[in-house]
């Protein structure tokens, strides 16, 4: 039978869990907050912490031998909720984005940490002539950050890579066979210094217009900008982690052009031309499908153009939990 006065349980959990979703909605909400270079800098802390606040339950039990259940919070419960509360400010304060000088403190650098870097930001620019080439097999696999690909290139590629040094420099690797070019853009990061959200890699990518390219995009985590508006794929094929994709297909095609996008955790936004025909198979997974200006046709969606145009834009999309938005343009 229960004491009157004795409480029973910790509300350590609980308070946990409002707390990871209260930032967790604050992340969503201000996708530009980024809390992880302060987690990196700083994760010892939780170590630290846990560890003082152990010393401190085992202290307590023994001065209490007779206390028949845990206390509602103990010190474990403690260091979690102050370094929860630490972590989520420092990531608050410490919102501004890198520049080639590395991270800078927050306009009131609340703990003096102004011109002080996270880590070793690398800056590096890349070119790749065709070399003759015809046509290009083109492979872009980047592991996590923002990637942005767009048209206008005088030469087959010119890249923008920004990067944490200790992750390794992005690898461009570019032959030709026959009249078929084949590149692929890679990165060895170190495993143990894995990063997640956006702030890992931005690659700024600018391709030649005219040739004809199969693009692949192996995504890990973070943002994909693909503006292929002016660029002549053929075949795309988009593999999503976690993160948001705006693909934008719209203008004139010279080609047609067949693609497969693979959905990850996030959102997935297409853009659309309305005077090529269009032809969408999508799935949402867990998600929804939302279509505008174009009509449901069985299980895929089309526009007016579909059947009518010279080119015609087949995609097959399989969303993974998240939205599908295809919008004509």
């Amino acid at each position: 039978m229960d004491q009157p006065g004795r409480r029973h349980g910790s509300f350590v959990g609980p308070i946990i869990l409002i707390v990871l979703g209260s930032l967790l909605l604050t992340w969503r909400l201000y996708p530009d907050l980024n809390p992880w270079p302060v987690l990196f800098r700083y994760w010892p802390l939780i170590l630290i912490l846990i560890g003082l606040g152990k010393i401190w339950d085992s202290y307590y039990f023994r001065q209490h031998p007779d206390q028949g259940v845990t206390p509602w919070i103990t010190g474990t419960g403690i260091a979690w909720i102050l370094l929860l509360v630490f972590f989520v400010f420092a990531a608050w304060h410490g919102r501004d984005r890198w520049d080639d000088r590395g991270w800078h403190g927050g306009w009131n650098d609340p703990w003096g940490w102004h011109g002080r870097t996270w880590g070793d930001l690398a800056h590096d620019t890349q070119a790749v002539e065709l070399q003759g080439a015809k046509s290009v097999d083109m492979n872009l696999d980047i592991p996590a950050g923002q990637l942005t690909v767009s048209g206008g290139s005088t030469h087959l590629m010119d890249a923008d890579f920004r990067y944490y040094a200790e992750q390794g420099k992005p690898t461009v690797d570019y032959s030709v066979s026959g009249e078929r070019g084949q590149l692929r853009v890679t990165q060895d990061e170190n495993r143990w210094h894995t990063r997640f959200g956006n702030e890992d890699n931005e690659w700024n990518m600018r391709v030649a217009n005219a040739v004809p390219i199969d693009l692949r995009v192996q995504m890990g985590a973070g943002q994909s900008n693909l503006r292929l508006n002016s660029v002549n794929v053929k075949d795309l094929e988009v593999h999503m982690g976690a993160g948001q994709l705006d693909l934008d297909l719209t203008g004139e095609r010279k080609t047609s052009v067949n693609g497969t996008i693979e959905g990850g955790v996030g959102q997935a936004t297409v853009r659309l031309p309305k005077d090529v025909g269009v032809h969408v198979e999508a799935s949402g997974g867990i998600g929804s499908v939302d279509a505008r200006g174009l009509t449901r046709d069985g299980s895929a969606y089309v526009n007016e153009a579909y059947g009518k145009s010279p080119t015609t834009i087949e995609l097959t999309i399989h969303g993974g939990v998240g939205e599908i938005r295809l919008i004509e343009e």
